[in-house]
């Protein structure tokens, strides 16, 4: 049996790590800012993230749901402390895609009404209604084209509150900030008014920190850089440092009922066992704070090229986005093959930088080093 080939692939195999570094079948090091899709938080196979699942498996791998299992809400405890949340309540499944998949059922649940406002380049997720509100027609097939979605303009509030007039809008999906758009980022101001907006119309805003929260932006979540409260947030990528897993942080406003979510391996006995060790290990390590040190000193030496090829540089803590005048292909290949840089892209003509949150200012001079040989 073959695999089905809808993934460009490297011909790299990767097949070891260790903090801000990978090494591949051949034996070459690489310098990781990319993260495996920013999942890599807090560094490759930290001692005490593998002690800590290896520990687990050798006692239980796993049990259904149907049982209570106590880690669940141990790492809803520490993950309320460690995010602000702690009166929010928790669900835990297995993806992004899925969080956000269950984020707008849950907010249909409770309005009744239907039609979704999103926005332009957003990107939440392959699955049916996630896949409709990312604002990429090539991956949505016909199957998932019938749930009502209106794509706005990122920071147009006016565009926002004339879709929401309309009365029947269940939800809002916005990105803390946009990562396969470009590192793209909502203004404070607009998130405030974003805010507004929705408890005026009744409107369920969700914030899909996916990809900027946990750490990633410098605070836990990107939109507490605008000081508000959403009603859903989703989390997923660096929740468990590679261990599939995701969930949703959900507002005292709704209230549950049985049967109306579930899961199968959701909030599993490893997966809950690995996103505790994060938090312990985030903590301990202070990589929040690092986040927002290292990012800042990272974007302020780029922001210093002298390079005529570079239109902006834009970001967050350790989410950055670089975006050239022309294709950055070629430049990226180079990066990878030559200088043994791993990055990320968007579009043709930006490249992401989403390294562990654990980078260090060496490592930080040691990419620009590189990056500076290929411009």
């Amino acid at each position: 049996m073959k695999l089905f080939d809808v993934y460009p692939l490297f011909d790299i195999e990767i097949v070891k790590g260790s903090g801000c570094r990978v090494w591949d079948s051949k034996g070459s090091e690489y310098l990781d800012f990319y993260g495996g899709h920013a999942v890599i938080s807090v560094g490759h196979s930290h001692p005490y993230y593998v002690k800590a699942i290896t520990d687990q498996l050798n006692k239980l791998g796993f049990y259904s749901n149907s049982v209570i299992n106590s880690l669940q809400q141990k790492f809803a405890d520490r993950l309320g402390q460690a995010s602000g949340y702690d009166d929010y309540t928790l669900f835990l499944v297995n993806s992004g895609a899925e969080a956000n998949e269950n984020a707008l059922k849950l907010a249909s649940f409770h309005n009744g009404r239907k039609r979704v406002v999103t926005f332009r380049h957003s990107f939440h997720g392959r699955t049916s209604a996630a896949v409709r509100v990312t604002d990429n027609p090539k991956i949505i097939a016909p199957v998932n084209d019938s749930m009502p979605v209106t794509y706005v303009m990122l920071n147009d509030a006016d565009a926002v509150e004339t879709e929401l007039k309309k009365g029947d809008v269940s939800s809002v999906i916005i990105e803390g900030i946009q990562g396969v758009g470009g590192i793209q980022m909502p203004d404070d101001e607009f998130v405030k008014q974003l805010r507004e907006l929705c408890t005026k119309y009744e409107t369920v805003l969700i914030f899909d920190e996916i990809q900027s929260g946990y750490g990633r932006s410098g605070k836990f979540f990107a939109h507490q850089y605008a000081d508000i409260r959403p009603d859903i947030i989703t989390v997923a990528k660096g929740i468990a440092n590679g261990f599939p897993m995701s969930g949703m942080l959900i507002s005292p406003m709704f209230t549950p009922v049985y049967g109306m979510l579930g899961t199968t391996f959701g909030g599993n006995h490893l997966a809950c066992t690995a996103a505790i060790a994060v938090l312990d290990i985030m903590e301990k390590e202070h990589l929040v704070e690092n986040a927002s040190l290292t990012g800042a000193y990272l974007t302020e030496h780029l922001n210093k090229l002298q390079c005529s090829k570079i239109k902006e540089v834009r970001g967050r803590g350790l989410m950055i986005g670089i975006e050239f005048n022309e294709s950055i292909k070629e430049m990226r290949s180079r990066l990878l093959y030559e200088e043994k840089v791993f990055t990320g892209v968007a579009g043709t003509n930006t490249i992401r930088l989403l390294p562990p949150l654990c980078l260090t200012k060496q490592q930080a001079d040691e990419f620009l080093k590189r990056f500076q040989q290929v411009l």
